[in-house]
This record gives structure tokens, sequence and C-alpha cells, in this order.
């Protein structure tokens, strides 16, 4: 890979869970590996992974993505995957341990952001989270929609 390559080339982006940031409120952030069978990668680059129930779950000192569904590959015969058996994250110690001692904490979760490519590896990034309420979604969206009123009067000003 030529030195000239920018972050947004390195790293190819397959899968988004789009609805965590609206139903989470998002603290660390974490990027991890993630254990494939050979099926499974070709699924993956070819794109075909849905995160949107997905989550994670610290079990005997290994962090593992639930949830998570992965299409099977149509050439793979008998040698094909279960599409949402659970996958280990790789991680290194002391990041499981803080994301255990996180979950432990009443109303927080782990929750999988996006699944991308990053040197021909499939890394998976991981947010803590605590679930939103309701009205808190709806205060979100309302901050969300004065900031873009606020940009855009600005934008036209100027």
């Amino acid at each position: 890979m030529p030195q000239s390559v920018t972050k947004a080339e390195a790293d190819r982006t397959i899968a988004v869970n789009r609805k965590a940031t609206h139903d989470y409120e998002l603290f660390d952030r974490y990027e991890a590996g993630i254990a494939l069978t050979g099926t499974e990668i070709k699924s993956v680059r070819a794109g075909r992974v849905n995160l949107r129930d997905a989550y994670v779950r610290v079990e005997g000192g290994e962090a593992w993505l639930l949830g998570c569904h992965i299409a099977p590959y149509q050439p793979g015969s008998y040698l094909n995957h279960e599409p949402t058996r659970p996958r280990k994250l790789l991680l290194h110690k002391d990041e499981i341990l803080r994301l255990a001692q996180a979950t432990e904490k009443k109303g927080f979760t782990i929750v999988p952001l996006r699944l991308y490519l990053k040197r021909g590896l499939v890394k998976v990034e991981l947010a803590v989270a605590r679930g939103r309420k309701k009205y808190d979604k709806r205060a979100a969206i309302a901050d969300r929609e004065a900031r873009l009123q606020m940009e855009r009067a600005l934008r036209r000003s100027a």
C-alpha cells in the first residue's frame, strides 16, 4: 500500500448501526478485531452484514458479539456458517476488563457502531452506551434541528 493513502481510503466501511446513535447515549469507544470463518469473511467483503440488533457481552474473560447477522455466502455449499452465531471479539485483556466494569453499572451496555475493513482485516467499532428514554430522543432531535438551522442562517449571512 502506498504511503500517501488517506484514512478514508484505508478504512472501508461495510456496515453502520445507525440506530445505535439514536437509541443510545454513547461514551467510550473501542476498536476490536473479530474472529470469522472463511465464508463469513467473504460475505462481509460483499457487504452482507446487519448490525441493527447486535450487542456485546463479556463472559469468562472474553468479549462476544451477539445478534450480528452475516448472510450465508452463496457459493459456500455445506461449509457455510450460521448467520447469527456468537463471534469472538479480539481485544486486549485490560480493554475487556474495562468493558466488563462498564456493563456492571446499571443501564449500560456495549453496542457495535460500525464494521469496517482496515488494512485487509475486519474490525468492529464498539461503544459503551446507555439507553435513551423517548423524551431524550426527542430532545436530541430538537437539538440537532436547532444546530442545523443556526448553521444555515450563518451560511446565508456570510
